[in-house]
C-alpha cells in the first residue's frame, strides 16, 4: 500500500455525467479506474467488457468504475465527438473522462499513475490509496477478489448490482490483441 492518495484525475472533459468526478468525492467507495483507447483491440475486446461487467457485478454504492479515455496515438481521430458516438454505440454507460494531453504523446494522468498502455485498470480504496494496477489483459477472478478483498477490509462487504447485462462488440485489430502501448504509437 502506498503512503500518499493516489493521483487526482487531469480530465478535459466528462462524459455520461453531468457533473465532474474528481476522487476526493468517491472517497467511502472503491474506484475502478479503466484507462482505454477506443482504437485499442485489447480496450475493446477484453478491457471495457470487463469494467462493464465490475459496473454490474457491485453496487454503484461500494465500487464506482470510471472510464478513462488516455489518447497517445491518433488523437486526431479520437476526439470527443468519436468518443461520445463509440460510448453510445458500445453501451458505455459508466462516465468516462478524457485525459488531459500532458507533454509528448502521454497523456497527464497516464503519466501521473505510470500507466504502462491500455487497457489499464487502476484500483483505489475507500481512502483514497492506489491498492492495484494491471496493464493488460488481466483475469476477472483476480480483479474481482481484489474488490472483494478490499470492501472486506473496509467493512463494506460485497453487494451485486442489478443493472442489465451490456456487451461490448469487438472491431478489428490496430495494435495487437493484449493491447497498446506508447512505444508502439504511430
Amino acid at each position: 500500500m502506498t503512503n500518499h492518495h493516489a493521483p487526482e484525475l487531469s480530465v478535459s472533459k466528462w462524459l455520461n455525467t453531468k457533473q465532474s468526478i474528481n476522487l476526493a468525492g468517491l472517497r467511502g467507495r472503491v474506484v475502478v479506474i479503466e484507462a482505454f483507447q477506443m482504437l485499442c483491440p485489447g480496450c475493446v475486446s477484453h478491457g471495457l467488457p470487463q469494467a462493464q461487467e465490475i459496473a454490474r457485478t457491485f453496487s454503484k454504492d461500494k465500487v464506482m468504475v470510471i472510464g478513462l479515455h488516455t489518447v497517445f496515438e491518433h488523437h486526431d481521430a479520437m476526439g470527443p465527438t468519436a468518443l461520445k458516438a463509440f460510448l453510445h454505440e458500445y453501451r458505455i454507460g459508466f462516465p468516462v473522462g478524457i485525459d488531459m494531453p500532458g507533454k509528448g504523446s502521454v497523456p497527464q494522468t497516464m503519466q501521473a499513475y505510470g500507466l504502462q498502455g491500455t487497457p489499464s485498470l487502476v484500483l483505489i480504496d475507500p481512502r483514497g490509496y492506489k491498492r492495484a494496477q494491471y496493464f493488460g489483459e488481466t483475469s476477472s477472478l483476480i480483479i474481482g477478489a481484489d474488490i472483494g478483498t478490499i470492501l472486506t477490509e473496509q467493512g463494506l462487504g460485497e453487494t451485486r448490482n442489478s443493472d442489465p447485462e451490456i456487451m461490448a462488440r469487438p472491431i478489428g485489430d490496430t495494435c495487437n490483441p493484449d493491447g497498446c502501448s506508447p512505444s508502439q504509437a504511430r
